[in-house]
């Protein structure tokens, strides 16, 4: 069971990137999943999570910036991320549990991050 993640890369302040995290080893659509950023130095915090039913929830600092969605035909899991600033710059990382949670502690499953550079 691995959890893929992509899309990071280059972007100027005020662009958009589109992150996916796709699973492979076992179907995923009644696992509530999570992205998750982590910027140097810092703790990791909580992005986005949606629940295996398609419910949302946003940290607040995203500010309504960015979209969690899910295509369970295709086991995978997006981050829409709009309006980018450079304090997005992190490496961001997706989740999966059952169970929709914040808190990273919570996951039991991991991809290995995606790094999204943010310039002003």
């Amino acid at each position: 069971v691995q959890l893929q993640a992509s899309g990071g890369g280059l972007v100027q302040a005020g662009g958009s990137l589109r992150l996916s995290c796709i699973s492979s080893g076992r179907a995923f659509s009644y696992y509530a999943r999570g992205w998750f950023r982590q910027a140097p130095g810092k703790e990791r915090e909580f992005v986005a999570a949606i629940s295996s039913g398609g419910s949302t929830y946003y940290a607040d600092s995203p500010e309504g910036r960015f979209t969690i969605s899910r295509d369970n035909a295709k086991d995978t899991v997006y981050l829409q991320m709009n309006s980018l600033k450079p304090e997005d710059t992190a490496v961001y990382y997706c989740a999966a549990r059952l169970g929709v949670s914040r808190s990273s502690d919570s996951y039991n499953i991991w991809g290995q991050g995606t790094q999204v550079t943010v310039s002003s």
